[in-house]
Order: structure tokens, then C-alpha cells, then sequence
């Protein structure tokens, strides 16, 4: 019994080492969009960077439960702001600074949205 308990830690190891390796080492590395064919500056910017990369995640997560939690009429503001969003982060090109200012921006204002529905409840 102490073999079997003992080799578990190694099997898993094992799987995701098998998994790593038929993925790819970017396949941890997981941006909103696809980063194997990114269409322009920002995209290969966000793409090339693990913290922008993740800033992208937080964001869009962010964003898709902003967007069910709240009214219709604010709905068509959201999806406004985050074209703007994008515009900006396109016009950023591939200034990484620039676009991590812009996440920071972004996921600010979103989280203030959640949190105050949140504050407002119980539901």
C-alpha cells in the first residue's frame, strides 16, 4: 500500500510533464485571444509577456461577469467601454508599459462595478 500511495505524486507529475510536452511550453500561458496567431502589435505584446498575458484573463473575466450581473441598459455601455478598451491598447502598438497601464485602468473599473452590486445585495 505505501508503493501505491508513494508513486501517486509521481504519476501526476508525470501526466502533466506528458501534457507540457505535447502542448507546448506556452500552453500555460493563456491570453483572451489566440496567441498563436496574434493579429497585431498589442496582440504579439500581450502574447510575449506572462504578466500582460495574465492582466488579459483577469480582465476578460472581469468583463463577462460585469457584463451577466449587470441591467440591460448598462449592457451596451460596457460592451462600449471595452472597445474603447481595445482601440486604446491597439493605438498602445507594442509599448508594454503602456498597455499594462491600460489593464490596470481597465480592471480597476471593472471590479468597482462588481463590487458595488456586491454591496448592495443580499440577493
Amino acid at each position: 500500500m505505501a508503493r501505491v500511495a508513494a508513486a501517486v505524486p509521481l504519476v501526476g507529475a508525470l501526466v502533466v510533464a506528458a501534457w507540457l510536452a505535447a502542448v507546448g511550453p506556452d500552453a500555460a500561458r493563456a491570453a483572451s485571444f489566440d496567441c498563436t496567431r496574434p493579429a497585431a502589435a498589442d496582440e504579439r505584446a500581450v502574447c510575449a509577456s506572462r504578466m500582460l498575458s495574465d492582466e488579459d484573463v483577469r480582465m476578460v473575466t472581469l468583463y463577462d461577469v460585469a457584463v451577466k450581473l449587470v441591467g440591460m441598459g448598462v449592457r451596451g455601455d460596457l460592451r462600449d467601454q471595452q472597445r474603447a478598451f481595445l482601440a486604446a491598447r491597439a493605438s498602445c502598438g507594442a509599448d508594454a508599459a503602456c498597455i499594462a497601464g491600460l489593464y490596470e485602468q481597465r480592471v480597476a473599473s471593472l471590479q468597482k462595478i462588481i463590487d458595488d452590486i456586491a454591496a448592495r445585495g443580499p440577493y
